[in-house]
């Protein structure tokens, strides 16, 4: 599947929730459960399922239904956040989830597995961060800066 990043930086070909990483029940409720280990976020197994946010048609799932980040990118007609003048603004901040577990000294480090599952997809701001060192414009500023 070729790489799909929704308009926060997450990405949704390797999000098990969308469409077509989903094959039975038990992905989801595996889902619903990393998730609520790891963010806290509390979704019903049923409802683990989406269209990813880079499809316009009304009535797709989607796991937010009202994102702020995605209603923002539409007005703008942006593909994501990379490529706004105002990011990282304060919708997308609060937006990201970022690689933040706590650990007490009993819990063992994230097993690879869990990692590549649940944390790797939602990893926003790296993903648009290096979208934005790597565009374009940056690069030019990047030439023209290294040569002063």
């Amino acid at each position: 599947m070729e790489e799909i990043i929704g308009c926060c930086g997450h990405k949704c070909n390797l999000c098990l929730a969308y469409r077509e990483n989903i094959a039975s029940k038990s992905d989801q409720r595996r889902l619903s459960e990393g998730w609520l280990k790891y963010f806290g976020i509390d979704i019903p197994a049923d409802e683990v399922y989406c269209y990813g946010c880079s499809i316009y048609n009304e009535g797709t799932k989607r796991i937010d239904k009202d994102c702020k980040v995605r209603s923002c990118t539409m007005e703008k007609g942006l593909e994501n956040c990379a490529s706004c003048n105002q990011y990282p603004c304060t919708q997308l901040l609060v937006k990201m989830l970022e690689y933040k577990v706590i650990l007490d000294e009993s819990s063992a480090k994230i097993p690879l597995e869990d990692y590549q599952d649940f944390i790797k997809p939602y990893q926003g701001k790296k993903v648009l961060d290096g979208l934005r060192d790597n565009s374009p414009s940056k690069a030019k500023k990047r030439l023209v800066n290294g040569m002063r």
